[in-house]
């Protein structure tokens, strides 16, 4: 459950393979295209290709957005891209600014080979670990005090790993405080395609497009941002890690630990469902569903009464299976 690799739609893709061989064979109406592929192609991705991605791109995000193909450059994945825009924004030295919890590839995408530095947007779970101005600027302050160029703020919408979606009250935070700054913003979108809770997912291109301006886009991600502060032994990192390692060798699970994700706050962990069968999954959740229950009695009572989580990580764990998503739709 620590890994976000989409095996969710191999159904899907099977089935329009087997329904469209000739895609699979580099055919077009049963004739070889392989010799046409295989020489030079448009460095920006092929035009077919980019023309049926915008509508998909339109298509998830309601129609309320359109894109033009002639501004769209494809990159080999969303890492490729996001590293390609710090070697385009950023020298080595200069930051970017980032909401935490954030993604924690995100240290080596965009830092190990373009020698940008990373200064966390401090968000806390008593707003819901929503972008405030004042986080925003507190992170702008860190960054001078460290004489530390900031070039813009990298933000993951929906977030990874929070699971959550972005206002449009913050996204017009954020392009607000990117206007005063001078400086860049990045929109990682890639899960946009997976919003399967709420109709009130806002694209940062509907409120770019209110205030002129232009930007890049992405799409697709499974996952809960889950609250198991209460079972911690300490409310400190070290009793996450310590927790963690129990769900690792006792439980036979791998969910990431809050402070892989630089969030500020001991306790938290991300579940990932992206890379297992309904089946799996719901063993996986009965596993820790049974982990958590044989903890309740060895809860120390005041960390039981400071967190008061059990029923909120209950409806959790129970919430992260397919067959309970179902009802609740």
């Amino acid at each position: 459950m620590g890994l976000a690799e989409n095996q969710l739609s191999f159904d899907l893709l099977e089935s329009w393979l087997t329904q469209n061989p000739d895609a699979a064979a580099f055919k077009r109406n049963g004739d070889s295209i392989f010799r046409e592929l295989a020489l030079f192609q448009d460095y920006h991705g092929l035009p077919a290709f980019k023309d049926a991605l915008v509508q998909f791109m339109s298509e998830i995000r309601g129609n309320k957005v359109s894109f033009d193909s002639n501004k769209l450059v494809l990159t080999a994945g969303a890492t490729s891209a996001n590293e390609t825009l710090m070697f385009c924004l950023a020298d080595p030295g200069d930051a970017f600014l980032l909401p935490t919890p954030y993604y924690p590839g995100f240290d080596r995408d965009l830092k190990w080979r373009t020698g940008v530095e990373i200064v966390p947007i401090q968000c806390v779970s008593s707003n819901g670990f929503r972008i405030t101005e004042s986080a925003l600027e507190e992170a702008y302050k860190e960054a001078e005090s460290r004489n530390l160029r900031v070039k813009g703020v990298l933000v993951t919408n929906p977030s990874n790993p929070l699971g959550t979606t972005l206002t449009k009250k913050e996204l017009q935070l954020l392009l607000n405080f990117v206007s005063t700054k001078q400086i860049h913003l990045i929109s990682d979108e890639i899960f946009s395609g997976t919003v399967f809770n709420s109709p009130k997912f806002v694209s940062v291109m509907e409120v770019l497009i209110k205030n002129n301006y232009m930007c890049l886009e992405s799409d697709a991600g499974l996952f809960c941002w889950v609250d198991m502060g209460y079972l911690l032994s300490s409310n400190t990192f070290d009793g996450e890690m310590e927790l963690w390692k129990k769900i690792v060798y006792e439980v036979g699970l791998n969910i990431s630990p809050g402070s892989s994700c630089h969030c500020t706050e001991p306790g938290w962990f991300r579940a990932c469902l992206a890379n297992m069968s309904e089946d799996t999954l719901n063993i996986a959740i009965q596993r820790l569903k049974t982990f958590v229950d044989s903890r309740d009695n060895k809860v120390d009572i005041q960390n039981q009464q400071q967190y008061n989580k059990k029923k909120s990580f209950s409806k959790w764990v129970f919430r992260l299976s397919f067959n309970e998503r179902q009802r609740e739709r």
